[in-house]
């Protein structure tokens, strides 16, 4: 790590740009974030109620915490950033920010996007965004990515909590509503990244990171990933059954998960990677089209 970490600031003269460290927070994953910890915020008892300013600074605060620990995982990965393909032009590999500006420009926004939460909302929610930082930040980025092939089981944890977030923020509170939300994001997390490790990994390789695919073989992941999509689809029903959302959701429900758990069967069936592929751009269009679908039957 040694070398790639000085090869890294000696680039460090590159000129950098705001865009550099918006591009830091990953703004691709936060827009999920977003999305996501509104509609656990829109489904919440009392949402109507409450103040558009109090709603705006709910979401950016979960917004700057999420973009916060995307900042971290960029900052502790850039060793293997610099190695893996996709991630090379990374602002902190490519030389245009310097590590520690990276480090501090993170934990200054965790700290004031957990304290913006707390004091304008409730705690409640801001604790939860706190550990949430936490569990990807630490746990996960530091610890779990590069020791097991389970990094993104345990690790999808931290992808979970948004929606159970801005339920908190509105109620105050976590119910068994909040939870499912929380479940599914949780299950669907697994399939969606192995996915994609299986058409980048030699990626995953080249930086000896241990995805499922690597470690236990392409054929036992993909079982794997059909398990999850099918525990996934009776999981994606129950708000129906909860009164979270009209009974009527849970038709467009089972269609998206009918036909993610098809996608996965293509991919168990055949070892050319486009199916993977295929799968990988159908899950994050499910997780989408089955939370707006919350939205509209709510």
């Amino acid at each position: 790590m040694s070398d790639i970490s000085i090869n890294v600031a000696t680039h460090s003269d590159k000129e950098e740009s705001p865009g550099d460290y918006f591009t830091l927070l990953k703004p691709r994953v936060m827009s999920l974030v977003i999305f996501s910890g509104f509609v656990g915020m829109w489904l919440a008892p009392g949402f109507s109620d409450l103040h558009p300013l109090l709603i705006f600074t709910a979401l950016l605060s979960l917004a700057v915490g999420a973009g916060a620990a995307g900042a971290v995982n960029m900052w502790y990965d850039r060793d293997i950033d610099e190695i893996m393909t996709r991630t090379q032009m990374r602002p902190i590999p490519s030389g245009r920010v310097h590590p520690e500006d990276a480090l501090a420009f993170a934990v200054i926004l965790s700290v004031f996007a957990v304290m913006m939460m707390g004091l304008a909302v409730n705690w409640v929610a801001a604790a939860i965004l706190g550990f949430a930082n936490f569990f990807y930040s630490v746990v996960y980025t530091m610890y779990l990515k590069r020791s097991t092939p389970q990094n993104i089981v345990i690790g999808g944890a931290a992808g979970a909590f948004p929606p159970m977030i801005g339920w908190a923020a509105v109620t105050g509170d976590v119910s068994w509503d909040s939870f499912v939300l929380f479940s599914i994001i949780f299950l669907w997390t697994p399939p969606h990244f192995w996915a994609l490790s299986l058409f980048a990994g030699q990626d995953y390789k080249k930086a000896n990171i241990p995805m499922m695919n690597l470690v236990k073989g392409e054929n036992y992941t993909k079982v794997q990933m059909l398990v999850y999509t099918v525990i996934l689809l009776p999981v994606s029903l129950i708000p129906a059954y909860l009164g979270t959302v009209d009974m009527l959701y849970s038709v467009f429900a089972f269609v998206l998960g009918c036909l993610f758990i098809f996608s996965s069967i293509k991919v168990y069936q055949n070892s050319n990677k486009k199916y993977a592929k295929i799968m990988f751009g159908y899950s994050i269009f499910y997780l989408f089209a089955l939370f707006l679908t919350m939205m509209i039957l709510s």
